[in-house]
């Protein structure tokens, strides 16, 4: 087995989350209307998404959380930061990449999606964000059986777990209806 890049992470309770405003009912919205997408639905989407490395989530692996996601609704922009555990973290480029097929499958094809390493979080941040940044690159590397197939690992349910990561359940977003 590969020595790990992080021996010892610090593991963190899945938090509960509380909406503080209801989200706006399907029946409320106008045929007009959309529904809006908030940090805290973006949060949903990602809490999940499994850890190249450890058999631990992004939220329990503190890479992920609310606070990190900004959500420009009018404009259909979406932009999430994560901070990986360790500064010379070899798999943050396949964690990028990880939440942005998430949130591409999840989200409506409206919203701009904006991936990147939080600022001062690791050790090669300028390179890893213009990987994350360049469409053609994650185009090549989604094009990848051997690293789609890791991605995907990464989406896919927990083993044994009641918990909702990757697509369990849920569908790709298909318009209205």
């Amino acid at each position: 087995m590969a020595e790990l890049i992080n021996p010892n992470p610090i593991i963190h309770e899945r938090r509960a989350i509380l909406r503080t405003k209801p989200l706006q009912r399907k029946d409320d919205v106008d045929d007009g209307d959309r529904e809006p997408i908030d940090a805290l639905e973006i949060f949903d989407h990602i809490r999940d998404i499994n850890d190249p490395e450890h058999p631990y989530t992004l939220e329990q692996l503190n890479v992920v959380s609310e606070e990190q996601i900004n959500v420009d609704d009018a404009r259909g922009r979406v932009s999430v930061q994560f901070t990986p555990t360790v500064a010379h973290c070899s798999m943050a480029t396949l964690i990028g990449l990880s939440l942005r097929v998430k949130l591409l499958r999840c989200l409506p094809p409206r919203f701009k999606i904006d991936i990147k390493l939080a600022p001062g979080s690791h050790s090669s941040e300028a390179a890893v964000n213009k990987q994350l940044a360049d469409k053609e690159r994650v185009a090549a590397a989604l094009e990848n059986p051997n690293l789609l197939a890791m991605v995907n690992k990464c989406l896919a349910a927990p083993a044994g777990d009641g918990a909702d990561g990757g697509e369990g359940g849920r569908t790709p977003y298909q318009g209205d209806g």
